[in-house]
């Protein structure tokens, strides 16, 4: 889409458009009880013309935001879906459960779920990694009863940790790389800090805060629960296999991405070649997915000489229907983020603060902050964050430690304060059943602790080491 040229608008008008945008929304879907896809689009097109995008223009910026993140969620939420529902649907969970809870215990079921989501998102995107991770969550918080909220909620403290503060996660990564600094002592300092910041400021909060929905039950989502027989349930090989698939296809991506940046192998070299078609996140997912169509469901019915046919097709539609309307939604949430994008006022905002003469860590948290408020993607904070505060760090004597604690107190930034605008707080939002206000009292809440701490802990270690 060609750059929009926009009627110069003052920035206070600019900002009183977005807050006046968001309250018209929180109002619309609260209190008027539209439908978020709905409520979103309609904001998102006024608040366009409000602040000066042309008529002919306002509908393409809409449908660009609304297509980029359709495209980039619409094929991890459904592979994911699948494979959480054949995991779910053969007893894979209940496998899974039943192993966790014999290794950790009842008692600490929360926190082996948080674990267990660390692992798992280390390589692996917020989004894709968590939908994977929802039938085994599912399947202990009914197992064991009480509120659903006391088992997820820590699990999305993990992959919210890793997803801000680690690479190869892409605002880390693209905030490293802008920056000059070496991703690995990214990774290394990331862990110092991130597993703190995910103890303190994420799993303690999210139990804290579970505490507070006593009854909050467990979505069916995925359809609903079925109890399969032991003798019918896969191996627990089998789910194992499914699981790291697309971790190691993922990381073989990573990997020789990293070893072609550096020079090691060329961009003809046939493994760097295959790791860019496989492992890429969609179809790292999509080859999972039928991995476990296999191992899971169709092998195991063969042998028992059960039918296949039309019911693996049924499971496929049955997974996917309930997660059309979340697509729908997420993509409505880039639009409006799009449009607030369009506006500049993150940009204003940005570079305001950038020139207020604070220490260079915290215009760099605020500016980060800034943008990811205004257009909501911690990926494109993070970026922008970093691209704005490089000149300030390459004009400085610092060392390559001090710099990687500015990468993490940017990516520390991106990942709080998240609300309408983010994709993010809509997916996770609805796949765990929760209404618009119970987000913000849970999702944005995590994601802002775990911000604070982890800009606490990285501006500590910039002073020492800088």
């Amino acid at each position: 889409m060609e750059e929009l040229v926009l009627a110069d608008r003052p920035v206070w008008l600019l900002l009183s458009i977005a807050v006046i945008a968001i309250a018209v929304l929180l109002v619309l879907i609260i209190k008027v009880r539209l439908h978020a896809f709905f409520s979103l689009l309609i904001v998102a097109v006024a608040t366009g013309l409000a602040a000066g995008i042309g008529v002919g223009d306002v509908i393409d910026v809409v449908i660009s935001g609304f297509s980029t993140t359709v495209g980039t969620v619409a094929l991890l939420v459904g592979f994911g879906a699948v494979l959480g529902r054949l995991i779910e649907i053969t007893g894979g969970a209940q496998v899974l459960a039943d192993k966790m809870l014999d290794t950790f215990g009842e008692k600490r079921a929360p926190l082996a779920l948080a674990v267990a989501s660390l692992f798992y998102a280390f390589p692996i995107f917020l989004d894709a990694g968590f939908i994977v991770m929802l039938p085994v969550i599912y399947t202990v918080a009914r197992r064991l009863g009480g509120s659903f909220m006391l088992y997820v909620l820590p699990s999305i403290a993990s992959f919210m940790m890793m997803h801000a503060l680690l690479p190869p996660h892409p605002g880390p990564t693209a905030a490293a790389t802008v920056m000059g600094v070496d991703v690995g002592l990214v990774i290394v300092i990331g862990l110092l800090i991130g597993l703190p910041t995910w103890y303190f400021g994420g799993y303690l909060v999210a139990v804290a805060i579970a505490k507070r929905f006593p009854n909050t039950p467990v979505p069916a989502l995925l359809g609903e629960p079925r109890d399969v027989p032991k003798d019918e349930r896969p191996a627990f090989g089998s789910i194992i296999v499914v699981l790291l698939m697309p971790l190691v296809l993922i990381f073989f991506n990573t990997g020789m991405a990293t070893l072609e940046k550096s020079g090691t192998v060329g961009d003809d070299n046939i493994f760097f070649e295959f790791s860019r078609l496989l492992g890429a996140t969609p179809v790292a997912m999509a080859l999972s997915a039928l991995t476990a169509m296999l191992l899971l469901y169709v092998i195991p019915r063969r042998r028992r000489g059960q039918k296949v046919g039309g019911l693996l097709e049924d499971l496929v539609d049955d997974a996917l229907a309930p997660v059309c309307s979340i697509i729908l939604i997420t993509g409505a949430g880039g639009a409006f983020g799009r449009i607030l994008t369009e506006t500049g006022i993150g940009t204003e905002i940005a570079n305001g603060l950038d020139a207020m003469g604070l220490p260079l860590i915290v215009s760099a948290y605020l500016v980060t902050m800034a943008m990811r408020i205004a257009q909501g993607s911690a990926t494109v904070a993070a970026t922008t964050g970093a691209a704005i505060m490089a000149p300030a760090i390459a004009g400085g004597d610092f060392s390559s430690v001090a710099v990687a604690a500015m990468v993490i107190a940017i990516g520390a930034a991106s990942i709080g304060w998240s609300h309408v605008n983010d994709s993010g707080f809509w997916l996770i939002g609805k796949f765990c059943g929760f209404d618009t206000v119970t987000t913000f009292k849970t999702w944005s809440v995590v994601g802002t602790t775990i911000s604070l701490v982890g800009f606490a802990l990285s501006a500590v270690v910039f002073v020492i080491v800088a």
